[in-house]
């Protein structure tokens, strides 16, 4: 089943620009799986040595953190959009 995955500007040249790119996958891992498959690169980015996703890359399903629900494991379907999102550092004033 086909999803749509929203890519951040920094990670678009592999995408050759696309802002989103449709890819399979029932679950987000699935997804992110066929992502790195058709657009070679995507893991080394968003993935650690260990295979677990980086500390500084959020995942959203909708407008959910898959932090917060089932993970990688997050089921999704068609109508389903998710979302790479890198964390951005504030600073204080």
């Amino acid at each position: 089943m086909a999803v749509t995955v929203r890519v951040p500007g920094p990670l678009r040249r592999l995408t050759n620009g696309d802002a989103e790119v449709e890819v399979d996958g029932a679950t987000v891992g699935d997804a992110l799986q066929n992502l790195d498959a058709t657009y070679p690169g995507f893991r080394d980015r968003l993935y650690d040595e260990s295979g677990k996703l980086r500390q500084f890359i959020n995942i959203y399903v909708n407008d959910s953190d898959i932090r917060f629900g089932q993970g990688l494991d997050t089921p999704v379907g068609e109508r389903d959009e998710v979302s790479i999102v890198p964390a951005v550092a504030g600073g204080g004033g």
